[in-house]
């Protein structure tokens, strides 16, 4: 078995060569480098490299898999070989340009929702958490009702669960500043601003409790509580306007003229302008969410658990962070997981198919760890190292995670929080035993549907020949 620097120098001349590096990062799973000439790299020689679970070429970056854990002690070793090393936001200035304006987008999306994630996810467990001390039964163990629980204790989880999503604007504002190279403690000001307690609150506007501010006799005014995409906005025009600002006014100046402009311009044109506006696009996306969430027969299942690991492959699928946190911020619970939950599983199934049949021990080390990671929620090894490069794996699991989606849909399953799927995800539905069986059923058809077709059609070891 070669170590870890043997390792190292043979990626490094599979890609062509320390000449041909400008520049490498890595990511959770994934050693991310940039070629002066990607032509010169050989992807075929680099995925043969023990340790190597797949390589592909993607926005600007030759990307190795190694996976979680190795992937950081890969990167020490290439770097001890004279490698120039870049933070992920470096080599995201690197190729912010490439691909497509869709592609750029949605990366930037990804790039502003993808910090702000595990502030949302620990308010998913809090809620989950929440409905598991509060059901009946459990208080039951404990010679307690409903009506007993204290209400401080009540205040108390409030404070976990809706604090995140009152101040959803200012968490979304200030990493928005942050991307676009603006000043985060300006983003944080204005989102605070935005759902700040003079103005009538979203979700008692909605409700019908309170009516909006009319500026203007037709202009609605009201705070901006759960909501994302105006704060997304104004981040993304403060942060240049800050920018633009700085470059023109003079440095003696700079200190108080700047954030005094941007505040004033920016929460101006978020309550009178941005903030009207994009509520209305909000309101149509998570409208066509639920039109589709809520196709009969189990169609939305069907649709999205068999789609989304062919979504994931395209790298755009961040775009869906924005609708499980409309979900979450407006019904309360999230109706999407368990969807992509069993997309995710099925892959992971697929991928143990082919570790537990191939005779091959490259195969079986490769296969069988990538199945793992996708049973953890990170299916990137399990697609890109061993699914789609067979690619009859690949469909077999979109086949299981369209099975497992159609069920999930019919007993109409939901998680308390989002960004945690198939193993970790069952903290999210622990709040009812119904909801944790399902959700369990959901995943063990997912993997089987796909673990039995990809044993019985999807691969064999004639493969490895017919790759190489």
């Amino acid at each position: 078995m070669a170590d870890n620097s043997t390792i190292a120098k043979q990626v490094i001349e599979a890609a062509g060569g320390k000449e041909n590096i400008a520049s490498v990062a890595h990511c959770a799973t994934r050693l991310r480098v940039m070629l002066h000439d990607k032509e010169k790299a050989d992807i075929s020689a680099i995925e043969e490299i023990e340790k190597v679970k797949g390589a592909y070429y993607n926005s600007g970056q030759l990307q190795i898999i190694f996976g979680t854990g190795t992937v950081n002690k890969m990167y020490d070793e290439v770097m001890k070989l004279d490698i120039e090393g870049k933070t992920k936001s470096e080599m995201k200035e690197e190729t912010k340009d490439q691909g497509n304006l869709f592609q750029r987008w949605i990366r930037t999306f990804g790039d502003v929702f993808v910090p702000i994630i595990p502030a949302l996810v620990a308010t998913g467990l809090f809620m989950g958490l929440r409905g598991l001390v509060t059901q009946p039964q459990i208080l039951a163990l404990f010679g307690l009702a409903p009506e007993d629980i204290s209400q401080n204790f009540i205040l108390y989880t409030q404070v976990l669960t809706d604090t995140a999503f009152i101040f959803l604007p200012a968490l979304v504002a200030w990493s928005t500043f942050k991307v676009f190279g603006g000043s985060p403690i300006l983003g944080i000001v204005l989102g605070l601003m935005l759902v700040s307690p003079a103005l009538p609150n979203a979700w008692a506007a909605a409700g019908g409790e309170v009516d909006p501010i009319m500026f203007l006799g037709f202009i609605p005014v009201i705070g901006y509580q759960g909501s994302v995409l105006p704060a997304f906005i104004v981040g993304i025009i403060g942060a240049k306007l800050e920018k633009g600002l700085r470059k023109r006014i003079p440095e003696a100046l700079d200190l108080i003229l700047t954030p005094f402009l941007v505040l004033l311009i920016m929460i101006t044109a978020g309550l009178f302008l941005i903030g009207p506006i994009f509520h209305i696009v909000e309101n149509g996306i998570f409208t066509a969410t639920l039109w589709v969430l809520d196709l009969p027969l189990g169609l939305s299942g069907l649709i999205i658990g068999g789609l989304h690991q062919v979504i994931v492959i395209t790298g755009v699928h961040h775009i869906f962070n924005l609708l499980e946190i409309q979900l979450l911020e407006r019904v309360g619970e999230n109706a999407f997981n368990p969807l992509i939950t069993a997309a995710i599983a099925a892959q992971g199934g697929a991928a143990l198919a082919v570790g537990m049949k191939s005779k091959a021990k490259k195969m079986k080390a490769l296969a069988l760890p990538s199945s793992l990671s996708a049973f953890l929620g990170i299916t990137e090894p399990a697609i890109f190292g061993v699914n789609l490069r067979y690619m009859k794996p690949f469909v077999m699991g979109l086949i299981g995670g369209a099975a497992g989606g159609f069920f999930a849909s019919i007993v109409n399953i939901t998680a308390s929080g989002m960004a945690i799927t198939v193993i970790p995800g069952s903290l999210l539905y622990i709040d009812t035993f119904f909801g944790l069986a399902m959700y369990v059923v959901t995943n063990a058809i997912a993997i089987g549907v796909a673990f039995g077709l990809t044993w019985a059609f999807g691969y064999d070891d004639k493969m490895l020949e017919k790759t190489k």
